[in-house]
């Protein structure tokens, strides 16, 4: 590999790593089956990549020689590229995926969380209702997630991506069981403000909740 594709090797996007580890596994894929495959194992414990992304990506690889394409013949109704990985792509990701300082720390991004934290500005029924919706919308997740885990668990070329999703699916078991501690704080929140007199609001520059 030369100086320059090394230099465009580290400055890859996480996108581009996984699009190129969907490609990885056994098979040709056009940008819209790859598509599909995130939306159906990635999407549960990281992120679906758009299509435009996917896309974009494709390119990229393409131009580092770590992916290539055809295009399919006449015999197909509507022609379509399909893209596989090259020995040069797949030693870059075995590479990457080997190295545990890249993976840097999980990021949580609870819009939820951040409705509640700011909860004086809301109703509490409006907020037991946010909760009530999410915990619905998880619910819907696990059992996708269950379903992904059932479809994989037999391919043997699938017992890592299965592994994530089995972690997937701990996830949102636990997301329920933090949802439904959520509701009884809540519960308690209302309670003690309910029990407490009515105090005059803190002037502004007031002192933060937390030290700092």
């Amino acid at each position: 590999m030369t100086s320059s594709h090394i230099a465009k090797k580290q400055d890859l996007p996480p996108t581009a790593w996984a699009v190129l580890g969907l490609l990885s596994f056994p098979g040709e894929r056009t940008g819209y089956e790859l598509k599909k495959w995130a939306d159906s194992s990635l999407r549960f414990f990281y992120w679906s990549p758009a299509i435009s992304q996917i896309y974009a990506e494709l390119r990229r690889l393409e131009e580092l020689g770590y992916a290539s394409s055809a295009r399919s013949g006449p015999e197909e109704v509507r022609a379509k590229r399909r893209y596989a990985i090259t020995d040069a792509g797949r030693q870059a990701l075995a590479g990457w995926a080997a190295d545990t300082a890249e993976a840097g720390p999980p990021v949580l991004k609870h819009g939820l969380l951040l409705r509640i934290w700011l909860g004086h500005l809301s109703e509490p029924e409006r907020l037991r209702e946010m909760v009530a919706d999410h915990l619905e919308r998880t619910r819907a997740e696990l059992a996708a997630v269950r379903e992904a885990v059932g479809h994989a668990a037999d391919v043997p070329e699938w017992a890592f991506p299965v592994l994530a999703l089995r972690w997937a699916e701990r996830q949102h078991l636990a997301e329920l069981e933090l949802g439904g501690a959520l509701l009884a704080d809540l519960a308690e929140a209302e309670r003690r403000a309910g029990a407490r007199p009515a105090r005059a609001e803190r002037q502004a520059g007031g002192d933060a909740p937390t030290p700092g």
